[in-house]
């Protein structure tokens, strides 16, 4: 895992370095002295930016990944004109892996020490991203290895000391050689859009000593690829500092740009467009700090430095785009320092592949999950309940034993909320388990999983079909509860929650109030010991299905409409109380109508204190957005969606293909930024309202992979069964019909905007 300390310390470091010197102006003139200021690149040798990946036995600093990418970042913020990333990860390790020498030694000292400028010469093509291919020849005559060919897009070009180069023999044999500027290859430069130069290099005649080869065969195309991913992480970090570091410019000149008397910054439209470029950075924060834990963890290095590639330049390019868009005119002159940052991201993106080539990479290297669900191989549960002792592979197929021992098949993929009747059995045996709180800490019954496991127990749900049980308890009353329940509210329902004793619906909305909670009339008036409650609640998701209700209710109504508001936990067997079902789109009744006609609760329901509720609303609604915010409804439409493209051989369509390719990122980047969210929830903190984002960037991709799989569908898109397909449960427009309401429950994405807006963002 990233060490905080040191990475703050990076930080720091490269943030004070980088602001003595005058990056915007640097950047504006560059094309006049295109080349690398060596008088900098000495500097940035000295504060060790050169040493940080090196091991300390070859005389580095022993450092890792996440102080690189500190440094990145901040290199991205202030536009740090210099191709450091090229002399600091590039080259770096290359040489670190390189076979151990006189050369290499020497090499690698020079490169630390800021007196070696060199590049990596390998591309053959436009699109190509692995060194598989190269297109310069190596012939061996007399000791000697003589070049032949041409590499494109080498970087830096203009005034170096040489470059590494892949060449090939006619036998097939790589060699990675040390070509000097002194043997004179031939240049052919271009201008890229920021002012930096990149160039076509000719080897043709160039012969070079044997001893200048580094690495061979299998081993140096090994060396190149990984130097180049490991670089394309470190790409990733410098264009989140360059999109953050967009954004906040932008958000500061929306707050004092007025129009029509007003900041711009307040006009609803704008207001909602800048949260969700907020929460696209925020995926891609997270995208990268998942990666380089995972690359850290030794998962596949190629498919993360593609993850964060892909991500990062997709982003990037969007937020700058629009913050230019923002500024209006101004944006578009060159006096505005905001097009600056999107000339950087267009340079960036399109370095070693652009955002389309690195999603196909991605998905083509992605784990193939049908045969891991296929494996049978029983794991027990440990009888000390040590989940975090058990690795994931070994907790996953402890979840698959017990699933295909004990769910019911006909129950598997249904496309439905299921009635209490049809899941009783299931959620009796999860029960027994111990299993049916996941979430929970151990010491109120729960099975307190780590993040990285809970995110394993939702994904193997999922994969296995099982349907949504009555959970409200489990993921909103009981975490409640849990925080702010009294020991005696604690003693009282927590264990009924996981026997299944008593199941809970949730009572917010209202007619008329819809997301506006603060407009609810629904009354409590104490009566003694009791309060007397009277109103009606719309929306009550399986309330035919429950037995309990919490609910919001006003407790003065003289009070501001958010002060007078208290949160009671009422038994729906009270008298005087009424269920009417509603029927859905989709002609289920899923929803009801809740009347209370002066329906007495016990004092002691009261769950904070009186007047106090709003409290306990905003906590609550902070557990059900990451509750609505998990990956897990974008994961089963995108398995479904699998399912029907394998069947169907779309796979071999390209423009499906990147579609898919698209969507899974898109999922699995959720997944890293719900894992943070789960983070601070199993380490009990207060959830903040940036949680809202799971829910707009979660809801709006479950919509976008079932828009697609109505696509793959073809005909079959509009029939309201499985058609010509083995997977029975594949119901394209039930699933679909799912993910209507889903932008609009626990809080419409307008009102989730408006959140982060006014709470994050600091505009309204």
């Amino acid at each position: 895992m990233l060490d905080t300390e040191f990475l703050e310390a990076f930080r720091d470091s490269a943030k004070d370095l980088i602001g003595r010197h005058d990056n915007f102006n640097r950047c504006r003139h560059r094309s006049k002295h295109p080349g690398v200021d060596r008088a900098v690149w000495s500097e940035i040798a000295d504060a060790g930016w050169f040493s940080v990946l090196v091991p300390e036995s070859d005389g580095g600093l022993g450092r890792g990944l996440g102080d690189m990418a500190a440094i990145a970042e901040e290199a991205g913020q202030q536009l740090f004109a210099e191709p450091y990333l090229v002399g600091a990860v590039q080259i770096i390790k290359l040489l670190v892996g390189a076979r151990e020498g006189g050369l290499r030694d020497s090499l690698l000292q020079k490169a630390m020490e800021g007196r070696l400028l060199a590049g990596l010469a390998w591309q053959g093509h436009l699109g190509q991203i692995e060194a598989g291919q190269t297109p310069v020849a190596a012939t061996i005559v007399e000791g000697k290895i003589k070049l032949q060919g041409q590499a494109r897009l080498v970087t830096p070009v203009l005034d170096t000391d040489g470059w590494f180069v892949l060449a090939r023999d006619a036998s097939g044999e790589a060699f990675l050689c040390w070509v000097a500027s002194d043997d004179k290859p031939q240049l052919k430069t271009y201008p890229l859009v920021d002012g930096s130069v990149i160039g076509d290099i000719s080897f043709d005649g160039v012969t070079i000593p044997l001893d200048r080869v580094l690495a061979e065969g299998d081993a140096a195309v090994r060396l190149v690829d990984e130097a180049n991913d490991y670089t394309r992480l470190m790409v990733g970090a410098e264009l989140i500092g360059v999109m953050q570091a967009a954004f906040d410019m932008t958000l500061d000149y929306m707050k004092i740009r007025k129009q029509f008397g007003k900041p711009i910054a307040t006009f609803q439209a704008l207001k909602h467009r800048a949260v969700q470029a907020w929460v696209e950075i925020q995926i891609a924060k997270a995208a990268v700090k998942d990666a380089i834990n995972s690359v850290m963890s030794g998962e596949d290095l190629a498919r993360q430095a593609s993850r964060v590639k892909a991500r990062c330049s997709q982003s990037a390019l969007s937020i700058t785009r629009q913050c230019i868009q923002f500024h209006g005119a101004i944006g578009f002159t060159d006096e505005c320092n905001i097009g600056l940052y999107l000339k950087r991201a267009m340079v960036l993106s399109a370095w070693l592949g652009n955002a389309s080539v690195h999603r196909i990479r991605y998905l083509d290297r992605q784990p193939d999950q049908s045969a891991q669900n296929q494996q049978v191989v029983d794991v027990e549960p440990p009888a000390d309940k040590n989940w975090d002792a058990m690795s994931e592979t070994d907790f996953r197929n402890m979840l698959r034993t017990f699933y295909r021992r004990n769910y019911p098949e006909h129950l598997r993929n249904v496309q439905r909320r299921l009635s209490w009747e049809e899941v009783r059995d299931w959620t009796m045996t999860l029960s027994r388990q111990g299993w049916l709180a996941p979430n929970w800490p151990k010491e109120f019954g729960g099975m307190g999983l780590s993040p990285e496991k809970l995110l394993a127990f939702v994904e193997e749900q999922e994969n296995y079909g099982i349907a949504r049980g009555i959970d409200h308890g489990i993921v909103m009353v009981g975490p409640l509860l849990i925080r702010y329940g009294t020991p005696e509210q604690q003693a009282e329902f927590l264990p009924k929650i996981l026997t299944a004793e008593h199941r809970w619906c949730q009572g917010y909305s209202e007619p008329n109030a819809g997301s506006d909670l603060a407009s609810l009339k629904t009354s409590a008036v104490l009566d003694g010991d009791e309060f007397v409650v009277n109103g009606q609640k719309i929306w009550t998701t399986m309330a035919t299905s429950a037995n309990h209700i919490f609910t919001l209710v006003r407790t003065d109504a003289e009070a501001k409409p958010q002060a007078g508001i208290s949160f009671l936990l009422i038994d729906l067997k009270s008298p005087g109380i009424t269920i009417r079902p509603i029927k859905d789109i989709a002609g289920h009744e899923e929803f009801c109508e809740v009347f209370f006609e002066n329906v007495r609760v016990p004092k002691r329901n009261l769950v904070g204190e009186i007047n106090q509720g709003w409290t306990m609303a905003k906590a609550l609604l902070g557990f059900e957005r990451i509750f609505l915010g998990s990956p897990k409804q974008g994961r089963y439409a995108l398995s479904q969606l699998n399912t029907l493209a394998r069947e169907r051989g779309l796979f071999s369509d390209p423009v499906f293909k990147a579609k898919y390719a698209e969507l899974l990122m898109d999922v699995d980047d959720q997944s890293a930024a719900y894992a943070e969210f789960a983070q601070l929830l199993k380490r009990g903190e207060t959830m903040p309202p940036s949680v809202s984002l799971l829910k707009i960037w979660g809801t709006q991709t479950y919509q976008r992979v079932c828009q697609v799989l109505m696509e793959a569908a073809q005909e079959s898109g509009a029939v309201d069964a499985a058609y010509e397909t083995k997977t029975e449960s594949l119901n394209a427009p039930a699933i679909v019909f799912n993910s209507i309401p889903a932008t609009i429950y626990g809080g419409s994405t307008e009102i989730q905007c408006e959140i982060l807006a006014r709470a994050v963002l600091g505009i309204g």
